[in-house]
């Protein structure tokens, strides 16, 4: 099936399934139940079983799923045997933890800039990765498509005119202001302070299970 076909609550699983089974096969393991991905990615097995469907992959009772075969479609629609550039736009606390993690645990993304108004950052390094004066986006950033957003809310709008102008078509965004872009532009929010509070509530009133 075609990437674009695949409803897109499955493709934002499609990662934690991935990384699940890549640490199986790295383990020398051949197949693996749709009970234990559950467990593993806190995924309901209905869940699971109707999105590998999507790849045909349907598996067999008793027997499970095989990890290289259903590695194979994963790998090839998370396009990863392609290296995918990530330019970090400030070099903050949060920005600064992202460049030294620097997505380690996937092989498909790098962070390979960075920028900062801050002038004692500008022109060093964090783990190998060069940090640029703000103002050089337009002379460094070259063909990277995709962008994170670790600035003051105040300053996200005219940077992402920015990024926009230069081709960026992706952008990760940890600020709290919610940006308008073009509709070629897709912008994943993640607000880390309400998904805190979301969290909490969650806690009080849907409990997974009994406390003994």
């Amino acid at each position: 099936m075609e990437p674009n076909k695949i409803p897109q609550a499955t493709a934002k699983r499609l990662p934690l399934y991935y990384r699940f089974l890549n640490n199986l096969q790295h383990q020398g393991k051949s197949r693996v139940s749709s009970k234990e991905l559950s467990e593993a990615v806190k995924v309901d097995s209905a869940t699971i079983r109707r999105d590998f469907s999507y790849f045909g992959a349907l598996g067999k009772k008793g027997y499970g799923y095989n990890v290289e075969y259903l590695l194979g479609f994963f790998r090839k629609t998370l396009d990863h045997d392609e290296l995918t550039d990530v330019a970090l736009i400030g070099v903050g606390n949060l920005g600064t933890a992202f460049l030294n993690y620097n997505f380690t645990k996937n092989n498909n993304t790098r962070i390979k800039m960075a920028f900062d108004v801050d002038q004692e950052k500008v022109g060093t390094e964090i783990a190998g990765i060069p940090i640029y004066n703000i103002d050089e986006i337009e002379e460094k950033l070259g063909d990277t498509k995709v962008a994170i957003l670790t600035i003051p809310g105040a300053e996200t709008d005219n940077v992402t005119n920015r990024l926009v102008e230069q081709g960026i078509t992706g952008i990760l965004n940890f600020t709290p202001a919610r940006i308008s872009v073009p509709d070629y532009v897709r912008v994943h929010h993640i607000d880390l302070a309400v998904e805190l509070q979301a969290l909490v509530y969650f806690l009080k009133h849907y409990p997974l299970v009994e406390q003994k």
